[in-house]
């Protein structure tokens, strides 16, 4: 686009002609509210500076990548008061990588050879569909992996015997999941940090958006670390739980209600395990523990005079 004075007044054609859009482009985009009305002159429309700068932005902002409703939506905020690159600034750092993750490439024959050697078109189609693999367009034999610790773990869990149909049904879900507690910590800094920013027409200032966008640079690592903390957390708890489990050290998660070890005779467990197996036998004790205390429980309830019969309670 060519430099012009910003004190001048352009008929559209010349408007048109130095900033390589064309007529029709312009009063589309007055139509839609992007571009202000010009001014009147007899019978003639002259444009200002004004429309010369609104039209380098637009062209800047098409070029990033944003729809013409997403550029009203900016253009307006500028109008309104806040400065348009405070915003951008915001927009900008909210639409960044919010990883330090750098994404890779990656062969086919790289990928074969990572998943056993054997060539897996549908698993392909299916990281593709995932987004864990994007096509290199003019190269069908090369992948862009966005998170290259997303791949290797999925490698590391197919040499381990884990189906690769698995793996994709297992990150669908976690995905969802995911997203889910993402929403929930969106909705937790909007409320206690981002509403003064959005709501408060006395943030809607250059400044302020700058400092909205620091915010956004501070808090993003903090959902990282959060996760990361409380999954650690939770799989070691669950680990240790199931190996328990597993081992027949504990009875299963759905059976405890704030369990504690109790010495038995190891000749009482030998019996219960004779009676219903070892599989069974914690179980089987803690049921039976509880029923006795239930019995006793409604023994201590029962009027004098009466007994658990009388109440249809087998003896």
């Amino acid at each position: 686009m060519t430099d012009l004075p910003a004190s001048r007044t352009y008929r559209i054609e010349d408007l048109a002609h130095h900033t390589r859009t064309t007529v029709r482009t312009i009063r589309a985009y007055q139509d839609k509210g992007l571009l202000p009305r010009p001014e009147r002159r007899g019978r003639a429309n002259l444009y200002s500076g004004i429309h010369l700068t609104r039209l380098g932005q637009i062209a800047h902002l098409l070029d990033r990548g944003y729809t013409l409703a997403s550029i009203k939506e900016l253009l307006d905020a500028w109008d309104t008061g806040r400065g348009l690159g405070g915003v951008l600034g915001l927009v900008t750092e909210v639409e960044g990588p919010w990883t330090d993750e750098e994404p890779a490439r990656i062969t086919r024959d790289e990928l074969n050879a990572r998943f056993g050697g054997a060539p897996d078109d549908d698993a392909v189609a299916e990281a593709v569909e995932l987004g864990v693999l994007e096509p290199v367009e003019g190269d069908q034999d090369t992948f862009l992996v966005p998170s290259p610790q997303e791949l290797s773990v999925a490698a590391e869990l197919h040499a381990a015997g884990v189906p690769l149909a698995a793996i994709s049904g297992h990150l669908r879900e976690l995905r969802i999941q995911v997203e889910h507690i993402a929403a929930r910590f969106l909705e937790f800094t909007t409320e206690y940090v981002f509403a003064r920013y959005l709501d408060d027409p006395g943030h809607r200032t250059d400044a302020h958006a700058a400092e909205a966008a620091s915010w956004v640079r501070r808090l993003r690592p903090l959902a990282q670390q959060t996760v990361d903390a409380e999954l650690a957390r939770a799989m070691r708890a669950f680990a240790v739980q199931h190996l328990r489990t597993s081992l027949g050290t504990e009875s299963p998660p759905h059976t405890r209600r704030g369990t504690r070890s109790v010495a038995l005779p190891a000749e009482t467990i030998s019996a219960v395990e004779r009676l219903v197996g070892r599989e069974h036998a914690s179980t089987f004790i803690a049921l039976a523990a509880e029923r006795e205390v239930r019995a006793r429980t409604l023994d201590d309830l029962t009027p004098p005079g009466r007994s658990r019969n009388d109440l249809g309670e087998p003896p």
